[in-house]
């Protein structure tokens, strides 16, 4: 079964993301209710979704030039980073903490990045992609 390495470590990386998840919804609702909810909630949303952005670029460019995947690895760097800018400002400007727990927020997404790269990681690892090695010049 030779299947995507980016689905592989993607599959990886969500069944640690969800029990971390998870656990940071119940703490989060317990500790702060509705606030602590809506935190967690948000944080979960912008990591998965900014982590599947990363996986959906990694696998639109596998084959293509490396200039090319660096030029659209920086723009989805940079735009994810003015999106969450924007957004954190919004988030700022016209909520109150009463309706979303910034520190819920900020510590579930925190967990759920440890989460989702440790899970990304260790399926990678567990893949053994072998690289083609240069040929040696003695040998021929």
């Amino acid at each position: 079964m030779n299947q995507d390495p980016n689905v592989i470590m993607m599959k990886g990386a969500l069944k640690p993301s969800l029990v971390v998840g998870i656990l940071g919804l119940i703490l989060s609702t317990w500790l702060q209710g509705s606030a602590g909810l809506y935190g967690a909630l948000l944080a979960q949303l912008v990591v998965l979704v900014f982590f599947l952005v990363n996986i959906g670029v990694a696998s639109m460019t596998k084959s293509t030039d490396p200039i090319a995947t660096m030029a659209l690895a920086m723009f989805s760097y940079f735009s994810k980073i003015l999106i969450l800018g924007a957004m954190m400002f919004a988030i700022g400007k016209f909520t109150d903490n009463e309706d979303i727990h910034r520190m819920s927020f900020g510590l579930t997404a925190i967990a759920l990045t440890f989460a989702w790269l440790g899970g990304e990681i260790r399926a990678y690892l567990k893949l053994k992609l072998h690289l083609p090695l240069p040929q040696n010049p003695s040998n021929k």
